[in-house]
């Protein structure tokens, strides 16, 4: 049963090893069940060619690569995944959950990298033609506790392997784009158990859909 008459967009967003993955897989299976028409998918990825652009950034290996090239990989992928899935779930009323969208962007090459907004909005605008999520859900952990996790699961790539002031500056980031949309851009405690940070995104999510 498709409950809705419009797709929505939901992204969720946070810094490494702040439970996105989970929580958002999570997420689509509780909609699933109370009869929504839901995608679920990931960035970068979600795509074939998504996927080989995927391995290309977040490989350890790749330590040369620029942070312009990183920029436009990420950008390139989108642009892959939007036409290839997100924008045809949309118009077919699905409820479309990705783990990260433009925000990361902002947030790692932004913030992170401290490339120039002029340019990363630019990219963005171009790529996404002004699509941003209906409901963005940034899962927020302090920056050890989300490596450690990480570590935990022998999860490593290319980004993780960064210094602390860079997830420091990742954090701020998030922090300041939860400023400029407040009603887009809604924080959870990552660092509570896991049923609780679901019962907290569920209550923001049936909220957000039952208006």
């Amino acid at each position: 049963m498709d409950k809705l008459k419009k797709g929505v967009f939901i992204s969720f967003e946070g810094i490494e090893g702040s439970g996105k993955t989970t929580i958002s897989r999570l997420i689509a299976e509780m909609l699933m069940t109370d009869g929504y028409e839901v995608l679920s998918t990931y960035e970068p990825g979600g795509t074939a060619i998504g996927q080989k652009i995927r391995d290309i950034l977040l490989l350890p290996e790749h330590k040369e690569m620029s942070y312009l090239s990183e920029l436009l990989l990420y950008n390139a992928a989108r642009a892959q995944h939007l036409k290839e899935k997100i924008m045809p779930a949309i118009q077919t009323g699905k409820i479309v959950i990705t783990d990260r969208f433009s925000d990361s962007t902002i947030a790692y090459q932004g913030y992170g990298r401290g490339l120039d907004f002029s340019l990363i909005m630019t990219l963005d605008s171009i790529t996404t033609r002004g699509l941003k999520p209906d409901i963005t859900i940034l899962l927020d952990i302090d920056i050890e506790s989300g490596l450690k996790r990480n570590k935990g699961i022998n999860k490593i790539d290319r980004l993780e392997l960064e210094d602390i002031e860079f997830h420091k500056k990742v954090r701020d980031g998030y922090y300041k784009i939860v400023e400029a949309e407040p009603k887009r851009v809604k924080i959870v405690d990552a660092s509570q158990s896991i049923e609780k940070v679901l019962q907290d995104v569920s209550d923001i999510i049936k909220k957000a859909l039952s208006c």
